[in-house]
């Protein structure tokens, strides 16, 4: 039978014996890790998963690591349908768009940008205010609460302020809002030497980084479970915020780097790689440091 079918004697009883080839061993040691890692970063894609593999020195293709998923039954989160929520309106206050699509900074505090999203919860409807910069996408602000009036604007853009002490003229970019073109706002932007920037009338891609952002917020977040109180929503998106979206989770734009990376330095995964002391470990010792970490 061998000669026939052109296999090797020792070949066969090695089959018989049931002995696993060194991919099999390999790929069980890689679901092993990829198990692991899958909740921690927020059930990420893909995309995310291999960049932070990638991280740890351990180069996966991406098609074998899609069958490694979908054999693990691990489904990354996606978006749902896209809804216009900004329509045109008589506003107060008016400024110029200073961004105009280009969503770069080189530098931080350079430029900001801002926007209000919804949140239905047992209570009632909660409104989160955002400000993002837009050299390391980092959240510098937020704030919820149960109105979406001026004064949300206004802390979450103290809370900036204080966090990140900016030079003046920094550039504070939004949609026409009426928070954001009331006199109020304004007047206060005027104090704090804050420059506003404001896009186009009913039009998302002129504020694409919040709205992103929003999107990304309800995906992972908001839409996985429900919410029974404000003070819930607060304590969870906190969580989210700081322990989550700001320190670990990998960022596309950032050539799927952490904000605290890219702001520390780096700019290509692989430098990381270089510096990680486990990347000549076989995968399953790293698993272990991963669990008693956690």
């Amino acid at each position: 039978m061998c000669d026939q079918l052109h296999v090797s004697r020792s070949g066969y009883y090695k089959w018989c014996h049931g002995d696993k080839s060194f991919r099999q061993r390999q790929n069980e040691e890689l679901t092993a890790l990829i198990v692991v890692l899958f909740e921690p970063l927020g059930r990420p894609g893909w995309r995310r998963l291999r960049a932070e593999l990638r991280s740890l020195g351990h180069r996966v293709g991406p098609v074998r690591l899609h069958r490694l998923m979908r054999n693990a039954g691990l489904t990354g989160r996606f978006p749902r349908a896209y809804k216009k929520t900004t329509v045109p309106g008589k506003r107060l206050v008016d400024a110029p768009d200073l961004i105009g699509r280009c969503f770069q900074a080189d530098h931080e505090n350079e430029k900001w940008c801002g926007d209000i999203t919804y949140i239905k919860t047992w209570q009632g409807w909660a409104y989160m205010a955002t400000v993002i910069d837009l050299y390391s996408r980092k959240l510098v602000g937020w704030a919820i609460a149960d109105h979406m009036d001026t004064s949300l604007v206004v802390a979450v853009l103290t809370v900036a302020l204080e966090n990140r002490k900016p030079p003046a003229n920094t550039i504070c970019h939004s949609d026409r809002g009426a928070q954001y073109t009331s006199r109020e706002f304004a007047d206060f932007c005027s104090k704090q030497s804050i420059v506003r920037s404001l896009g186009r009338t009913g039009s998302c891609f002129d504020n694409a980084v919040s709205e992103s952002f929003n999107a990304t917020y309800k995906k992972e977040l908001i839409h996985t479970r429900p919410w029974p109180s404000i003070a819930d929503l607060k304590n969870s998106t906190f969580e989210w915020v700081e322990g989550y979206y700001n320190r670990t989770r990998r960022h596309s734009y950032l050539g799927y780097l952490t904000i605290r990376e890219y702001e520390l330095g780096y700019r290509h995964i692989d430098e990381l790689a270089s510096k990680t002391a486990n990347k000549h470990y076989p995968l399953l010792r790293y698993h272990s440091k991963w669990t008693v970490a956690r």
